[in-house]
């Protein structure tokens, strides 16, 4: 089953892209039956490479270089149609249910169409053309309705039922009883107990919201596609050599040599507003990324397209018996309702914002020195605005730690930090790494074997580094294949990101930030790698959304260490960065994360509100910008900055039910990963082999065989608690 796993905060956009993340269930998430011309036959050669069990080494290969646009959509119908077979089977079977009948057939089923929906997701993801628009708008709202007639199968769901009821006295493992509970909740939680007429409106809200969704990512799309500032050489006054490069082979891919060129993407924005010494410009780029999605023309979000998923998610919960979205989104997650979440958001949000206001002050008072010495505007500098901050932030980052992160870029080049989080795996996990050829759907991936300490494979993980036009933007994980012993599979998993590609010859040379994202991203596969579970619901990532990102929040810590930074922080002449400078960057770690927790924290709390608002017949749509600026203005959100995704281009919250109402998870599990990494630096070792082997077994191999509270308590002796996190962002801890 594949996961797509989004990356948040700091990082480069981890939570950037339209989410293709299946649900938790191996075999619910699929749809629709549908007749096919000739063309759509199976035996259509085109069309049977993708229903094909994937051949080869490694456990078989994903078939990308046998993909074919035209074929997706009969594929996915003719998956759909051998999926209600395997479905109708179970749910007619005369026998008493029993979990050898029932359970492990349905964990059996939708194979084929698990594998086609792995390459549609892909191409969805990293392939976008015109004719996958097109595949997308006509499937996603079939895909929908038979996804909702496996969850409203009543002959089925009654046999999911009777094992369930009688699970505890049946003679089933602890694993056995954990899948029986994870299948039956998610069938009540999508209707499977309601009555006809209730399910016949859920089914049809899945419909309406799928198009939604589709259209939604699309214009967010375009709006990244479609706008792109040309600089002349008299516009580069600040920005490092090795961004100039990028923004030249950037212009240059786009028929504009001579030029340079900033994409209205986050990977080509935050290094522009941080070092580009023309305000104009950098209110321009902060201006065009900004409004994406909320331009109110073709591509548009807030209009009818926002407003609409909002009305329909709330008729839905409302149908299922909940309050609000919010309270059905999130009654399997650890935090169970939306005012544990909230709690804990605004246990933060006043140290947050008042570093923010704190860090502004020192702003202000540089560029105020600046503005003296240049006798400008009567030598007062303008206010910090959001197209200031980054870029101040690094002169007070400069005059305050005596720390340069272009310096520290130098030492971060993309194919060595790749190598450190070989390193890392190595240490931690025993992983070693080894290159092999393997069919990719872009020439810039690389594929690699994943061994364990005895030398057994484990895993293939598939890395896809650049941007494209037709890529969306962001960083994340794919799970391609997940590990699972019932019929052995080992794990498939990518990590994507956007880097700017360079000229021939020059390394990519990353920010910090995007450092922390690729072990944040990376987090996700070893997750999926030491998966060692028995059955597919249960495998890897599969776990509730407010723990699956803490293994990848959990890997951001070894980056830092002495071990990865002596190793593999190097420049193009292999000299390790200075020690010197690596004291300045660790001295410096707490500086800056006002910014970095409120933009993503006002985010998370925008889409907690958002989704606890009543929506009924009575209620007024939600205007999206309007009730943006209203609830931040009652949080008292700093002017200076704005949410890491505002509402129009929110594709966490609106390209899926993924994220909806679980943007708030990001925090959740970052407590849990600062207090899990004290665990290891309780030991005095960051690597303490006993430590890493309890996480190991504790929290990375057991997918959610174990219920997540559960598998913290065991690793850490207690539940988790908020100190470490506010040690770690340099708040109070009261």
């Amino acid at each position: 089953m594949r996961h797509r796993l989004l990356a948040s905060l700091g990082m480069g956009l981890l939570l950037a892209s339209p989410s293709i993340a299946m649900a938790a269930s191996h075999h619910a998430h699929h749809a629709a039956h549908n007749t096919m011309g000739r063309k759509g036959h199976p035996a259509d050669p085109d069309v049977a490479a993708l229903l094909a069990e994937w051949s080869g080494p490694y456990g078989g290969k994903v078939p990308f270089d046998k993909v074919k646009v035209s074929a997706l959509k009969p594929a996915l119908e003719a998956a759909m149609r051998r999926n209600q077979g395997e479905i109708d089977a179970i749910a007619l079977d005369r026998s008493s249910p029993t979990f050898a009948n029932t359970i492990v057939p349905l964990e059996r089923s939708g194979r084929a169409l698990d594998r086609v929906q792995t390459i549609y997701s892909v191409w969805k993801s990293n392939l976008k053309t015109p004719d996958v628009q097109a595949v997308e708008t006509e499937m996603e709202p079939v895909l929908a309705a038979f996804n909702d007639r496996i969850y409203q199968n009543a002959r089925l769901f009654a046999r999911i039922d009777a094992v369930y009821q009688s699970r505890e006295r049946s003679g089933l493992t602890p694993e056995q009883q954990r899948v029986v509970w994870k299948h039956w909740n998610d069938f009540v939680k999508q209707g499977a107990q309601l009555p006809p007429a209730a399910k016949a409106r859920v089914t049809a809200i899945n419909q309406q919201l799928a198009g939604l969704y589709a259209k939604f990512m699309q214009n967010l799309l375009a709006d990244e596609a479609g706008s792109v500032l040309y600089l002349k050489e008299g516009d580069l006054a600040g920005l490092p050599q090795s961004q100039r490069d990028a923004f030249a082979e950037t212009a240059k891919d786009k028929g504009h040599p001579g030029e340079w060129a900033v994409a209205n993407t986050r990977s080509a924005m935050e290094p522009f507003l941080t070092y580009s010494d023309r305000r104009d410009l950098r209110e321009k780029v902060w201006r065009t990324y900004y409004s994406r999605g909320d331009n109110k023309d073709a591509h548009d979000n807030t209009v009818s397209i926002i407003p609409q998923i909002l009305k329909l998610r709330y008729e839905k919960a409302r149908l299922m018996g909940f309050p609000s979205y919010a309270a059905w989104k999130m009654q399997d997650t650890m935090a169970k309702t939306p005012d544990a979440a909230m709690a804990q958001m605004m246990q933060v949000w006043p140290s947050a914002i008042a570093r923010v206001r704190q860090d502004v002050a020192d702003m202000q008072a540089v560029a105020d020195q600046e503005a003296k010495k240049t006798g400008e505007a009567g030598g007062k500098a303008p206010a910090i605005a959001p197209w200031d901050y980054r870029y101040y932030a690094e002169k007070v980052r400069k005059a305050k730690y005596d720390l340069d992160m272009q310096e520290v870029s130098r030492y971060l080049q993309l194919d060595k930090m790749r190598e450190a989080i070989f390193w890392e795996a190595g240490q931690l996990y025993g992983f070693t790494f080894t290159k092999v050829t393997a069919p990719v759907f872009s020439p810039d991936m690389s594929v690699y074997e994943v061994k364990d300490r005895a030398g057994k494979h484990v895993a293939l993980w598939y890395l896809d580094p650049y941007a494209r036009p037709i890529k969306a933007s962001g960083a994340w994980m794919d799970q391609y294949r997940g590990q699972q012993k019932l019929d052995p599979t080992s794990a498939i998993a990518s990590n994507n990101t956007n880097f700017v590609k360079p000229a021939p010859g020059k390394p990519v040379l990353i920010s910090w930030d995007d450092a922390v994202t690729l072990f944040h991203e990376f987090g996700h596969a070893l997750h999926a790698m030491n998966s060692n579970v028995t059955y597919p619901s249960v495998s890897g990532t599969n776990v509730a959304r407010d723990f699956v990102e803490f293994p990848s929040q959990l890997n951001e810590n070894w980056l830092p260490t002495k071990e990865v930074l002596s190793r593999f922080a190097v420049d193009e002449q292999g000299h390790a960065i200075p020690q010197a400078l690596v004291d300045k960057l660790l001295n410096a770690q707490t500086f800056d994360s006002g910014f970095a927790v409120t933009e993503y924290l006002s985010a998370a709390i925008v889409d907690m509100k958002l989704h606890t608002t009543p929506q009924g017949p009575g209620d007024p749509p939600i205007d999206p910008d309007r009730f943006e600026k209203t609830t931040l203005d009652a949080l008292g959100m700093p002017p200076e900055l704005v949410m890491r995704h505002r509402t129009s281009q929110f594709f966490h919250v609106f390209q899926s039910d993924e994220y909806a109402a679980g943007y708030y998870s990001y925090l959740w599990a970052e407590v849990l990963d600062h207090d899990a990494f004290e665990a290891f630096t309780e030991t005095g070792d960051p690597w303490d082999p006993a430590t890493a082997k309890r996480l190991h077994d504790d929290i990375m191999s057991v997918g959610d065989t174990v219920d997540p509270a559960v598998a913290f308590r065991q690793f850490r002796g207690r539940d988790p608690q908020v100190g470490a996190y506010l040690r770690a962002k340099g708040f109070p801890v009261k």
